[in-house]
């Protein structure tokens, strides 16, 4: 009969091994919907970094604070308490206790959230945050947004950066805004193209790939397609950790 001891290394062998997965690229990509899944598929823990970034951008608008004033975001960004749930079949975020979820997801914080997190001491509060999340993950954990691979989780196990058309995203982002027409796609392709400038050119964690990311272009791929590869990729990591 197996000892307790033994029963427990046992375990230990046949547990999957925790990984870190940081999967990084702009918006339209899927990268909510495919990190989603795959924390779901693996048995992982999900962090949805652009929530947070909404957060503090909702936090400002609603307390009165310009967001193009730099020096008036940077003195409130250690202000406001942001808790990010990570079950990836039910992600949340309140901000001072206040459930967010719904209100960061406003025209009005998407124009703003950029200028708001390029404040260098935004990124510090939220990075660090972020930093505190996946390290106190049991199981490991998969980690979306645009500056995971690079600066927030450099020694991440999976990198991942995901790109598509701007064509692509924009038709898939104004399907899911409920926008239809060629001028709500062109419009909200500008959107992106926009936003995809402020976030690639900002001076602290721009939106970049790592140099020892995969990236997976998926133009043409469904979203099951994608989820597919991805889970692959950590499956293939798992297996030689």
């Amino acid at each position: 009969m197996s000892t307790p001891v033994e029963n427990a290394a046992t375990a230990a062998r046949t547990a999957p091994a925790a990984v870190i997965v940081a999967i990084d690229g702009p918006s339209g990509t899927g990268k909510s919907s495919t990190s989603k899944a795959v924390a779901s598929q693996l048995g992982l823990s999900f962090l949805d970094t652009g929530a947070q970034y909404r957060a503090m951008t909702w936090w400002m608008i609603s307390n009165g604070i310009d967001v193009t004033d730099t020096a008036a975001v940077a003195t409130a960004a250690g202000k406001p308490v942001l808790v990010s749930g990570t079950d990836p079949a039910d992600p949340t975020i309140t901000v001072d206790g206040v459930d967010a979820s719904g209100p960061i997801r406003t025209p009005e914080v998407t124009s703003k959230v950029s200028a708001v997190s390029a404040v260098p001491e935004v990124r510090a509060v939220i990075t660090e945050l972020q930093r505190s999340i996946a390290r106190s993950a049991p199981n490991g954990i998969v980690v979306e947004g645009r500056d995971i691979g690079t600066t927030v989780l450099p020694d991440a196990d999976v990198k991942i950066f995901l790109n598509a058309s701007a064509e692509a995203r924009a038709a898939r982002r104004s399907g899911e805004l409920g926008g239809k027409g060629a001028a709500a796609v062109d419009a909200t392709k500008q959107a992106l193209i926009k936003r995809d400038a402020a976030d690639s050119s900002r001076k602290v964690s721009p939106l970049a790939k790592a140099d020892d990311a995969v990236e997976v272009d998926t133009t043409e791929l469904t979203l099951q397609q994608v989820i597919e590869c991805l889970v692959t990729l950590v499956e293939e990591k798992r297996a030689t950790t």
